[in-house]
């Protein structure tokens, strides 16, 4: 009762206040320093030029299915000043150092590459993304990204009353706030902080500068707010209000239950049992709602579905984290840091590829709710902590020439963290000649995957492709005796205490031949164990760490980097896989390296033979060693 007695008053207070336009752009009176009539006809007249004469979409927003993503969701902070409880954990979250974080120039950097590649929309997000001292400053220089046609921001309301004109005049010209409750005690209960009454003028202010319309975006949570519904329905009636109810989402930290997850089914039944005649609207293409009006009410109502009924076919969104990875699926662990490689001057052409790489290994949708409840993914604040594993550029020194309109056919790999690749980005450690060159054919679509970031562009790093030896290498000299066993016979470590700390570097590979079908679906990534590669990637780093405790007389070599790298090979339907180890000590890596490339192919074994066990191991052997009294080693 008191949240409809609240509606009533709200919309005497608001009713004659708002102003709107059919294309839902605030309609304002023109201020000072505003746009003169003749320059606003001229901006008309560049933007039906540019609808007309618009160039084919690029190559590299669109990914395999055809998706092409023209909608760029920015978060410009983590930090936030609410506590939600389905967004994060009660006592905070670890936050990102400032350093790690994008600066305006490069949140400006990236967006002006997007936009010219097609993005249209560009929402601006957090944690609380009002909270951020130059949201004004970075809305108006969005504005002048031409091809740019809506910027948006998503916001608590706490902060929106007082900066809403600024951002207007800016060039903000759509809103969605977040509402989970009319009740200001229960909206206590939900945020954990005082507030209500900010969020209520928010809306208020947003209403009497025009935006129509006002999208409220309220979580719907069991036995918390699901007995709201009608009220928030009733909103709609005076006000021109987007009511958008969502259904609860697993992130980190949330304490997600499938118990409190309210379904848009059952919460439209709900509304259809107080208004019968409600209608549904016809959908926008890539819309992520489900819309439906009231007759007779200036507003309407939405449904956001992603666990009951996703809309992953039609999903046209890409994300930047805060500390600028590119998330290309909400639901997804894969990240790629487009920071990392702004900050190694990263051309843009360069960056393009990133991008392309990371859009093109999309899935066709994320996996169904109780698979994503039991994934790892960020916690909600942070996803608009710098995960292990996320995906990085092609280490294929072929692909430097790769055709960008084939980007979709490039599947990305997996990386150690930022950290790590600044430490191998100096080194000196030969790589093996490119499986893609030794085993894929030019026409072959595939999946690769490494275990660190490149160091291409570092003239330092050394390169067997570009400086192998012109001459046939010589054989290894080899001893009169296997060095393994005693004067009596007896098995026995070698002693290398005497011998001197040396730069040692061993590269191995193996061979997996799955068969069609099990190819066909590790190239996919349709497995139901997961992800094979990347499962097979962790696995081949973790067992060069312990090779000692599978190899009986291995010493224990402290390596210094462990990298490895899958790739695809449709002709034979096999995974190529190499492993390079490094170490400074007195005793070599080969070892190390052969178990690695052996204990990932183990792994994907077992991963693909619930599909078939036709699948044969080969070809695990050694392909490069340098380091050593017994001189250098590389494989003709």
């Amino acid at each position: 009762m008191a949240a409809r007695l609240l509606s009533r008053m709200l919309q005497r207070v608001w009713g004659s206040s708002a102003r709107s336009c059919s294309s839902g752009a605030p309609v304002t009176q023109p201020c000072p320093g505003e746009p003169s009539q003749a320059a606003a006809q001229e901006l008309s007249r560049r933007r039906q030029f540019l609808r007309e004469h618009a160039a084919p979409f690029s190559a590299f927003l669109t990914d395999s299915f055809g998706r092409q993503h023209s909608y760029l969701r920015i978060s410009l902070t983590e930090r936030c000043n609410l506590r939600c409880q389905y967004c994060m954990p009660e006592e905070g979250v670890p936050l990102t150092p400032k350093a790690d974080l994008l600066t305006t120039e490069e949140i400006l950097t990236l967006a002006r590459l997007f936009v010219r590649e097609g993005v249209t929309k560009i929402r601006l997000t957090g944690g609380e993304p009002l909270i951020r001292p130059d949201v004004v400053d970075i809305v108006a220089r969005l504005r002048r990204l031409e091809g740019l046609r809506t910027i948006g921001v998503t916001t608590n309301g706490i902060n929106l009353a007082r900066l809403l004109p600024q951002l207007q005049k800016a060039g903000l010209s759509a809103i969605n706030i977040s509402l989970d409750t009319l009740v200001p005690a229960k909206f206590e209960f939900i945020v954990r902080r005082k507030g209500f009454h900010k969020v209520m003028e928010g809306i208020h202010k947003a209403i009497e500068l025009g935006y129509n319309p006002v999208k409220v975006n309220c979580v719907v949570i069991r036995g918390l707010n699901e007995d709201e519904l009608i009220d928030f329905v009733a909103l709609t009636k005076g006000l021109p209000l987007d009511m958008r109810f969502i259904e609860y989402m697993p992130f980190d930290g949330n304490k997600w239950n499938f118990k409190k997850m309210v379904s848009y089914k059952e919460m439209l039944d709900t509304i259809r049992q107080q208004w019968p005649e409600m209608e549904k609207l016809p959908e926008e293409e890539s819309s992520t709602a489900k819309a439906f009006k009231i007759p007779g009410f200036e507003g309407q109502i939405s449904f956001i579905t992603s666990m009951s009924e996703h809309f992953c076919g039609t999903c046209n969104r890409l994300r930047i984290t805060a500390d600028g990875n590119l998330k290309v699926c909400l639901f997804g662990n894969s990240e790629v840091s487009l920071r990392d490689h702004l900050r190694a001057g990263a051309s843009e052409q360069e960056l393009l590829r990133i991008i392309g790489a990371a859009v093109g290994r999309k899935k066709r949708q994320h996996a169904g709710m109780f698979n994503i409840s039991q994934m790892k993914n960020r916690p909600m604040i942070l996803i608009e902590l710098f995960l292990m594993l996320q995906d990085s550029p092609p280490a294929n020194p072929s692909i430097s020439s790769w055709d960008p309109f084939h980007v979709q056919g490039l599947r990305p790999r997996v990386s150690f963290s930022s950290q790590m690749a600044t430490l191998w980005k100096g080194c000196g450690v030969p790589q093996a000649p490119s499986l893609a060159q030794q085993w894929l054919g030019s026409g072959s679509s595939w999946r690769h995957y490494t275990s660190h970031a490149d160091s291409d562009a570092n003239s330092k790093c050394l390169s067997s492709v570009s400086q192998a030896p012109a001459t046939p290498p010589r054989p290894l000299p080899t001893s009169e005796q296997l060095t393994h066993v005693d004067s009596e016979g007896r098995a026995a470590m070698v002693d290398v205490g005497g011998k001197p700390d040396t730069e040692r570097v061993a590269v191995a590979s193996a061979v997996v031949l799955l068969g069609p079908v099990a190819f066909k679906l590790v190239q996919q990534n349709q497995l139901k164990k997961g992800d094979a590669l990347v499962v097979a990637q962790l696995a081949g780093v973790q067992a060069a760490k312990l090779t000692s405790h599978l190899i009986p007389l291995c010493h224990h070599v402290a390596l210094t980097h462990v990298q490895v790298q899958l790739e695809l090979d449709s002709t034979r339907h096999a995974v190529v896989i190499q492993a390079s180890c490094r170490a400074r000590g007195p005793t070599g890596v080969e070892m190390e390296a052969l178990t690695s490339a052996a204990v990932a192919s183990l792994t994907l074994y077992d991963m693909c033979k619930a599909v078939s066990r036709d699948i044969v191991l080969e070809e695990i052997k050694l392909i490069s060693k340098t380091g050593g009294q017994r001189g250098d080693f590389h494989r003709a």
